[in-house]
């Protein structure tokens, strides 16, 4: 028997008599316990005997420890020695020590660490209290009084972390520190840290110190502060936004995003930061976020600028002033399921963002949309829907504005239908009714008219009814599917307009024009009514081909032919009052419509009585697959889609064909994705290039006039070694890492996958046939327009710490680059650096930052810039 054994078999013996005689109430009564069958038990005997009996030192609460070496009791001095991966629990307590001495005399915990035979420390003491816990050399502490004095000592604090040669630990769970310093890093020893000489710790508040010196790897630094408070505060909490400095050579030294963070509640809060130049450019941005939860959330982001850009008096003086207003605005689903509110609002002036982009995609777009919704329902049948649009581009500076927008539906209903339907509906109880309308304010203008003029007169308004009556489906003939629809339209104004020639003489930016046409404006409410009729029948002929041998197994064939037919009265006559008659100078009359510029438009004029036909056409194969376990065949669509359409409208008492069209598209090789389209004209034309009402075939023996085709080729890949490998990327992340994705998307930097490349290519021909000089045989010209666009994106991992990023592309029209980014980033462990190049084009600039990778230190870092307002 060996002799560990041996001395574990006499301890236990040891506990048991101990149990049996009673010496437990030497040890004042409390109970300890360990996973070791070391056991020592409370007194068997009724609570208030042992309470009679119990010492003022004894324990009130139950003690658990584990010791993987040995334990040793001494009565006599009423002391427990621990020995080697000592692991001790005590209420919301824990203490893990190479070496462990328990006084129940005086309730005093020693501990220190053990040393193996090569001489390393092991062990060493990691006491822990609720959520506070630290790691020391050696350690002292009451657990009665619960004060403590460490030595050589390391805790850590939320995401910062304390080093002292002596802590003390009070009762209220506060830390007084004796030269110490503080970090963020988890080295040992830290990359970096403030020095001080005393420090005190307040948990779930600050951290305050006397005079600090920043150190980095060791090196005192000339960074000295007279006193530091380090926040530790678990949540949010209000504060100042420490800005980036540095030097603009357009609008000199300058400030930027510096200001002051405010906590108005647990749902709100308000940040106000600001830029300032030396030169004397500034800009204001506050910015509001609330979340409810469980019920809505968003943010509000105001920005005003002012940008000045050369010296007063010079000729390259110039001054902005520019605004950005940004509301988004999110509601739970679960909130109110029957109902949903929503706002993404984007308004920005014309030079904002060019001269304050948040981003690159924000520099380079030209084109912003902002909307504001609200949708509710009743019984499942009414859905009512307002909105708030916006539209402007900064490059034309037009704005269009919809204030608002109302939309009231029904779902469809059968009104010669049963509630209770038996068997197989009738034709007529498939007839059904469908209606809408919807309500719109438009303001069409310029942003540098819209706060000058009379907003009412840029205003256009109706509203517009629309009811459809549908048969449904009618089977003819078992495979012909047969509907029918009546559409009725009816459109309601607040204004109307008149037209009418005038000889008198104006003034124009021309000089003077001697007769103009003249257009008034009616005020009055006016309705306009239109109605059709369509019909439409259809089917499909499928063509299946085997084969036994060879990779090929089946190809199937799907054509779907249809055949439709509209009719529309002529609107234009004068007894519905629609269009009405001016003289122009020639003394000719000129037919126009009083509703002319309306947001819904007119009734059509023209009487019509279309007859379409549309063929479509859809090709796919099976080949055999070995990937496939279970019919061994893959299918491959060889043509999605290749239509022919064209029609013939019996109104019209000339050129009633109109021009076939021709579209397809599908899918090559998974990425590719081909588009065709072109247009061709039975009709020939005179010598004046106008359509007359001859065939081609009878001027020039050809079915068909040429006169557009269209190639569209867009391809997309992304590569990376994961897909190399045959694995699948993970989405997975921190939560942490998830909010960075969602706040800074462009300052996110994934290490999961080793490197990624994206490429898109774009081609579009467009050919368009000119013919002139000749009734036959016309001379023919071309107009082509190419774009042609390669874009790609990727970044690689070239060291487990290094990482290199880019995007660029190149436009082979205009034969030169297109955007061009390159990125660098280096992880150093507690601190991170960045370098952001862009070398081409009018965004050309560069930037320099390394900073401490934690939130609370955020601000300590290196920033140097030259962005493209300076080249």
């Amino acid at each position: 028997m060996s002799a560990k054994l041996l001395t574990l078999r006499c301890a236990k013996l040891w506990a048991f008599l101990l149990v049996l005689t009673g010496l437990n109430h030497m040890l004042h009564g409390q109970t300890i316990n360990d996973p070791d069958s070391l056991l020592i038990v409370s007194d068997t005997l009724q609570s208030d005997t042992i309470a009679r009996g119990r010492s003022a030192n004894a324990l009130d609460a139950r003690v658990d420890y584990l010791s993987s070496d040995s334990i040793r009791f001494d009565i006599t001095t009423q002391k427990v020695y621990l020995y080697r991966n000592n692991d001790i629990n005590y209420k919301n307590i824990n203490l893990k020590a190479g070496y462990v001495e328990i006084d129940f005399t005086t309730s005093i915990v020693s501990a220190t660490y053990q040393e193996d035979t090569s001489g390393n420390q092991t062990g060493r003491p990691v006491f822990t209290e609720g959520s506070n816990s630290f790691e020391s050399h050696r350690m002292r502490y009451n657990y009665r009084t619960r004060k403590g004095l460490v030595q050589t000592v390391v805790t850590q604090d939320g995401e910062g972390y304390i080093h002292g040669s002596k802590v003390k630990y009070m009762p209220n769970q506060e830390v007084n520190v004796f030269r110490g310093s503080y970090t963020t890093c988890d080295h040992d020893p830290p990359h970096f840290e403030f020095r001080y000489n005393r420090a005190k710790l307040i948990p779930d508040n600050k951290i305050v110190t006397g005079p600090a010196y920043l150190t980095i790897e060791g090196v005192p630094t000339p960074f000295f502060i007279p006193f530091g408070m380090f926040p530790n505060k678990k949540g949010q909490r209000s504060g100042i936004v420490v800005p980036t400095f540095g030097e603009s050579a357009s609008r000199g030294f300058y400030l930027e995003n510096g200001g002051y963070y405010q906590v108005i509640n647990n749902y709100m809060d308000l940040k106000v930061t600001g830029d300032i130049y030396s030169l004397g450019s500034w800009a204001l941005k506050p910015q509001v976020r609330y979340n409810k939860r469980y019920r809505f959330n968003g943010a509000f982001n105001f920005s005003y600028a002012e940008n000045l850009l050369g010296e007063r008096g010079s000729p390259e003086y110039n001054r902005y002033k520019d605004f950005q207003l940004r509301w988004v605005h999110n509601q739970d689903p679960k909130a109110r399921p029957l109902s949903k509110f929503s706002a993404n609002v984007n308004v920005v002036s014309s030079q904002y963002n060019k001269f304050n982009p948040v981003s690159s995609n924000a520099y380079l777009s030209n084109t912003f949309q902002s909307s504001i919704n609200y949708s509710t329902s009743w019984q499942g049948k009414y859905f009512l829907t307002a909105a708030l649009n916006h539209q402007q581009n900064t490059i034309t500076r037009e704005v269009n504005l919809i204030l608002p927008k109302i939309t009231f539906s029904v779902n469809r209903f059968y009104p010669l239908r049963k509630k209770q339907l038996v068997g197989k509906p009738r034709w007529y109880e498939n007839i059904s009714v469908n209606y809408n309308n919807q309500a719109e304010n438009r303001i069409n203008t310029y942003d540098t008219l819209i706060f000058k003029e009379d907003v009412r007169k840029m205003m256009r308004n109706g509203l517009q009814h629309n009811l459809t009556l549908s048969s449904g489906s009618v089977k003819l003939l078992r495979y012909l599917v047969w509907t029918n629809n009546i559409n009725y339209t009816e459109r309601w104004y607040t204004r109307t307009i008149r037209k009418y020639w005038s000889n008198d003489s104006i003034l124009t930016g021309n000089g003077w024009e001697y007769g103009s046409l003249m257009t008034d404006t009616v005020d009055g409410f006016a309705a306009a009514r239109d109605y059709n009729f369509s019909s439409n029948i259809s089917t499909s002929l499928y063509g299946v081909f085997t084969y036994s041998r060879g990779p090929v197994r089946a190809v199937r064939h799907v054509i779907k032919p249809s055949l439709s037919f509209s009719f529309r009265p002529d609107f234009s006559q004068p007894r519905f009052g629609y269009y009405r008659y001016y003289t122009d100078q020639s003394g000719n009359a000129a037919i126009y419509s009083i509703f002319e510029g309306s947001i819904y438009g007119s009734p059509p004029e023209r009487k019509s009585g279309n007859i379409g036909f549309r063929l479509s056409n859809n090709l796919e194969m099976k080949i055999r697959s070995k990937k496939d376990t279970v019919s061994g065949l893959r299918k491959i669509i060889l043509i999605e889609d290749l239509s022919l359409a064209v029609s013939y409208d019996l109104a019209k008492d000339s050129l009633n064909f109109s021009p076939l069209n021709i579209s397809g598209r599908t899918t090559l090789f998974k990425n590719l994705q081909v588009y065709y389209s072109s247009s061709w004209d039975p009709y020939a034309l005179n010598e004046e290039g106008q359509r007359i009402n001859r065939f081609e075939w009878d001027v020039n023996r050809k079915l068909f006039r040429q006169e557009r085709h269209n190639w569209r080729l867009g391809l997309s890949f992304r590569l990376s070694s994961d897909l190399i490998k045959g694995e699948r990327a993970s989405t997975a992340g921190t939560e942490e890492e998830l909010r960075e994705v969602n706040e800074n998307p462009e300052n996110y930097v994934d290490w999961s996958v080793p490197w990624t490349l994206n490429i898109s290519y774009d081609f579009n021909h467009t050919t368009t046939f000119r013919y002139q000089n000749g009734y036959r045989n016309y001379d023919i010209s071309r107009e082509k327009s190419l774009v042609q666009t390669i874009s790609f994106r990727g970044d690689a991992n070239v060291t487990p710490k290094w990482k290199i990023g880019f995007t660029s592309g190149y436009d082979f029209t205009e034969k030169k680059f297109t955007y061009t980014s390159i990125d660098v980033y280096r992880d150093l462990h507690c601190w991170e650096m960045r370098f952001n190049w862009v070398p081409l084009g009018f965004r050309q600039q560069w930037g320099f930052t390394i900073n401490i990778k934690s939130s609370l230190l955020q601000d300590l870092k290196l920033d140097k810039k030259k962005d493209f307002r300076d080249f």
